[in-house]
């Protein structure tokens, strides 16, 4: 979506002007990024998910750029010879003078072609070219900051790559190149000093500052245009990696961000507004029928129960067909992921739910990697306790059915009291007594090591959610990263999110925040903020997100504890809904998956935003408990199906005409007309209830 254009250093020298018409083939486009092959952070999900498009749209000319990590290698590239033969004297010039370059193909969808540098193996040029970026912009880095010294190596041998590459073309290349984040951003400075014939675009995910100003609790928004930028980078020892930052934020041709909310923290920060911004998308992958992504919920969610039963063996007091799976997941940054004002809202959404004598259960996992030394023994019992059962219930079910058997082949009813002797009620009886607990059912799953000072546990203490009987709020917090071969919660990420109702992120800081838009892609509704860049889009694209299970907290223009409020209002009305129209939010949530597909977001995004087009508020059945006729969840399924007359069909086709032909038609028309048609809207939504 274009912004202003900024005044940048575009007239510098270097780059001849190009025809304003050339063909793709004559383009080479160079993307380059730290995590390229290399997971780190969420930059590896952006450049692995839309590595397919741009592969098919640029084909042969398309090559990734990252670092050289052996590991990573032997899982995830397949080393070749260069195809391009540029590319091939390139590389072998380079290697020839001391460098160790790599190229192959990325194992992952597209299979693109990586070109991989060993920034260890030309550590020996560190202090030249340290000195050289000193005499350059007088930036200094220390000798103890490991990760400024690989940002100095690796710019330094992409800008040598570039210039290899322009030197070895026979004839004036069209090169293009993407550099991600402030660890490949002194490749692209060190292009427009060497007027190389270049065209760069930078692109930054957050801000290096933004990060850290928010982890240290300040009023980080409403101060933006107040902070001494230098001061504050100096204060957190980071005024180098910042220079580099904003040196490759300003040297750029074309500037991008990645949400408006951090273009406006870009512009103050970093003292440049963005030229355009450019969201984040993923690989949509569509089911044939609109009920296979539920069926793929059930399942998992079944899973989930299976690991519930075990974790509060014992005190299995509430209903689990009753019962609603929450999470937050992320890094364990407490406060600018929102895991402060989540806990507090559990506590007040605890106490709503206890007043009111909900027979709902609300169930939250925290999954945010900790420092940990192993699992928690008594969770792990949990577990052994319910396999046991688990075992017990079908030896006895063998028993049962063996005698049932053999009474039916000699022509007799059974009798229901002999059935089950006396071994089977001692078997079953010493079952009973080994689920009995003492304790509470732990809130960690691990052992954690600095136990007395986290911040989750410290909070669960200070509001009093200790999965006790009486609370209809309970809290297991697990500080590890989902795998599907952990012998405790044995899931992948994407399985558990399936099984999950509703994915929490009230964040305080989030530039993008994919976390959410994977729960959207999923089919399952979320609460986001907005101070999120995926909040923003959302309000942005939806004229009504709540109705499509995108809620959007408001943390910018509220204080915390109305955002509080705001947030327990969103958990309450969610815990209120039947189990029918949570389907349909389900269905309508995916169905928003298409504006996330990165092949709609490079073919429509210029045009969404040049026209203002809203994703329009569904005509059906609003799924909000608050606007139907059934207040609260305790009407039957039957009486909702007959009451309640919802098309599913005839909904998502109106939506699919929507996003394939995003506000041309309409887009002349008046506020007054406007109003018109969503008071129409609403009278046939009241209609169809």
């Amino acid at each position: 979506m274009p912004l202003a254009r900024s005044l940048s250093v575009t007239s510098l020298s270097g780059l001849e002007e190009w025809d304003e018409e050339f063909e793709l083939e004559d383009a080479v486009l160079f993307e380059i990024a730290w995590e390229v092959a290399n997971k780190v952070g969420g930059i590896y999900t952006v450049i692995q998910t839309k590595a397919r498009l741009t592969a098919e749209e640029w084909g042969e000319n398309y090559f990734l750029v990252g670092p050289y990590v052996e590991s990573n290698v032997r899982t995830q590239v397949e080393l070749i010879e260069p195809t391009n033969p540029v590319l091939k004297r390139t590389i072998d010039k380079m290697n020839s003078s001391g460098c160790k370059v790599y190229f192959g193909r990325w194992l992952i969808e597209g299979s693109p072609y990586v070109v991989l540098i060993d920034v260890g193996f030309t550590a020996w040029s560190l202090d030249r070219w340290k000195s050289e970026l000193w005499d350059l912009g007088a930036i200094g880095v220390p000798w103890f900051d490991r990760e400024a010294n690989d940002a100095v190596l690796f710019g330094f041998l992409t800008a040598w790559l570039l210039g290899e590459f322009a030197a070895q073309s026979e004839e004036p290349p069209h090169i293009v190149a993407h550099f991600h984040e402030w660890l490949a951003g002194l490749g692209l400075v060190l292009c427009r000093k060497r007027q190389l014939p270049v065209a760069t675009i930078f692109t930054t995910h957050a801000t290096l500052l933004g990060r850290y100003l928010c982890a240290g609790s300040v009023d980080f928004y409403n101060n933006l245009s107040k902070f001494n930028v230098d001061k504050e980078a100096g204060d957190r020892q980071i005024y180098h990696r910042y220079c580099l930052e904003r040196a490759a934020a300003h040297c750029a041709h074309v500037f991008t961000t990645v949400s408006q909310i951090t273009a406006i923290e870009a512009e103050h920060l970093l003292k440049r507004k963005p030229d355009i911004v450019t969201p984040n998308g993923l690989n949509v992958k569509k089911f044939s029928a609109m009920h296979e992504f539920q069926n793929l919920h059930a399942q998992s969610k079944s899973r989930i129960q299976e690991f519930v039963r075990g974790h509060f063996y014992g005190h299995l007091d509430f209903n689990l067909d009753k019962c609603l799976f929450l999470f937050i997941a992320g890094r364990y940054e407490f406060s600018n992921k929102g895991a402060d004002i989540f806990l507090e809202a559990l506590a007040r959404l605890n106490y709503l739910l206890r007043v009111n004598h909900s027979d709902v259960t609300v169930i939250t996992f925290f999954i945010m990697p900790a420092r940990t030394n192993n699992f928690n023994v008594e969770t792990l019992k949990g577990q052994a306790v319910r396999k046991q059962l688990w075992d017990t219930a079908h030896t006895v079910k063998e028993r049962f059915g063996k005698k049932l058997y053999e009474s039916l082949l000699v022509g007799q009813l059974p009798d229901v009291a002999k059935m089950l002797d006396k071994e089977d009620f001692t078997i079953m009886k010493r079952a009973i007594f080994a689920t009995q607990r003492q304790s509470q059912p732990p809130i960690c799953t691990h052992n954690m090591l600095d136990d007395s000072s986290d911040p989750i546990l410290n909070s669960v203490r200070r509001i009093g959610l200790f999965n006790s009987s009486a609370d209809r709020v309970k809290i297991i917090f697990h500080p590890e990263f989902l795998s599907s071969t952990s012998p405790l919660l044995p899931m992948d990420y994407e399985e558990f999110v399936r099984g999950c109702h509703l994915g929490v992120f009230p964040s305080y800081y989030e530039p993008w925040g994919y976390t959410p838009a994977e729960c959207t892609v999923m089919g399952i509704p979320s609460i986001s903020t907005n101070l999120s860049g995926f909040g923003c889009f959302m309000e942005e694209h939806i004229a009504d997100p709540s109705a499509y299970g995108i809620y959007i907290l408001d943390r910018r223009y509220k204080g915390v504890d109305e955002s509080c409020n705001q947030l327990t209002s969103f958990l309450f009305q969610f815990c209120k809904q039947s189990r029918r129209q949570r389907i349909i939010q389900r269905n309508r949530t995916e169905r928003l998956s298409d504006l996330l597909d990165w092949r709609y977001l490079g073919r429509v995004r210029l045009q969404l935003s040049a026209t203002g087009f809203r994703y329009p508020r569904p005509a059906s059945v609003p799924p909000s408990p608050s606007l139907s006729r059934h207040s609260s969840p305790h009407h039957s399924e039957a009486e909702e199906d007959e009451d309640e007359r919802y098309d599913e069909d005839l909904e998502a086709e109106k939506d699919r005409v929507n996003i394939r032909q995003p506000y041309t038609a309409t887009k002349n028309k008046t506020s007054a007309n406007l109003e018109a048609d969503e008071n129409e809207d609403d009278a046939v939504a009241n209609d169809k209830i």
